[in-house]
């Protein structure tokens, strides 16, 4: 009996996904770690998420984005979620995240359910995966076991992936993490369900390089939308989608929208105008059908690599009672 061809996609994605776990275990996490200690974590986490997102989906972009900016600064250990005046989470390219009650919802019951056994940082990363779970996407295998760290300081936000970066210095960026430009560009979908404020693109519609036109790189087509949208000297707290079309579905849209020159932020648009990164952009538009599989393939597998960043694991760090605060 064939197996269908919709099976055999799914198939190639478990067995692919579950290779790179493979690989990925030198880092110290595993998938299973809390199989005897805290059994039901992966439930606690998903049922977490589904009623926040149910209820609001922008939550689904922000959690993603969190452990992103998590990860980013001094590796993946929830030092974002800790709160101070000085406090990571005060850093300006964190000031708008959104999704922190759902991380603490989730500890609360993992404290009632096992007491001092599941790290924040966990919550975190599985949250990011069920985030895209909730919006349509494939989940992966999130390996588990990191531990929380215990210095959290706004100006280490400094150098996080920025929203006019050129490609080279997000190459570089990504680099100094262990990712490389595929995981970039295969990262940077992440998008196709987030939002973006009319104060970081609005520069690129009225006055790019101080041309006092537009960015010519900009569809002429979608250029009115934008600006409908952002009008010159209006509210820069207005937020757009960017993914225009698709912004409540984790799919490659994305993708063909940069094709398309209708990348709302510079950056993303530099990843179908520079050669280095479009290579990549095509691979996840694909030909006959397969683009979503290579997309989701590409992406789980970025987010397991992502998710291994400077972890602390075994002694190091600690397992926070509250995520809000160190021990």
């Amino acid at each position: 009996m064939e197996v269908p061809s919709h099976n055999k996609n799914v198939i190639l994605f478990v067995i692919l996904l579950a290779t790179f776990v493979t690989m990925a275990l030198g880092q110290g996490t595993r998938v299973g770690f809390y199989r005897t200690s805290c059994p039901r974590v992966e439930t606690i986490v998903q049922t977490a998420v589904q009623t926040a997102v149910r209820s609001n989906p922008t939550i689904a972009p922000g959690l993603l984005r969190m452990f992103f900016h998590d990860c980013f600064v001094n590796g993946c250990d929830a030092s974002i979620l800790i709160d101070g005046s000085a406090s990571e989470k005060t850093g300006g390219p964190n000031s708008l995240l959104r999704g922190f009650e759902v991380i603490d919802a989730a500890k609360t019951q993992l404290e009632a359910a096992c007491p001092g056994v599941v790290s924040c940082a966990d919550i975190l990363a599985l949250a990011a995966r069920d985030s895209v779970v909730q919006t349509g996407g494939t989940g992966w295998p999130v390996p588990l076991g990191r531990r929380d760290g215990r210095v959290s300081q706004a100006t280490d936000t400094a150098n996080l992936p920025a929203f006019n970066d050129p490609i080279n210095v997000l190459i570089k960026k990504f680099s100094d993490k262990g990712l490389n430009t595929q995981d970039l560009v295969a990262l940077s979908g992440a998008h196709t369900i987030g939002t973006a404020a009319c104060a970081l693109f609005s520069y690129r519609l009225y006055n790019y390089n101080n041309t006092n036109g537009p960015d010519p790189t900009i569809d002429p087509a979608f250029l009115p939308t934008l600006q409908n949208l952002c009008p010159n000297g209006g509210d820069g707290s207005t937020r757009v989608p960017l993914d225009t079309g698709s912004v409540g579905s984790f799919d490659n849209s994305y993708y063909s929208n940069l094709r398309n020159q209708r990348g709302v932020l510079e950056s993303d648009a530099a990843l179908w105008n520079e050669p280095t990164t479009q290579r990549f952009v095509q691979r996840f538009l694909g030909l006959r059908g397969l683009a979503g599989l290579t997309f989701n393939v590409e992406f789980g597998r970025s987010m397991i690599k992502m998710g291994n960043v400077e972890v602390k694991t075994g002694t190091q760090g600690e397992i926070r009672k509250i995520c809000t605060a160190i021990n």
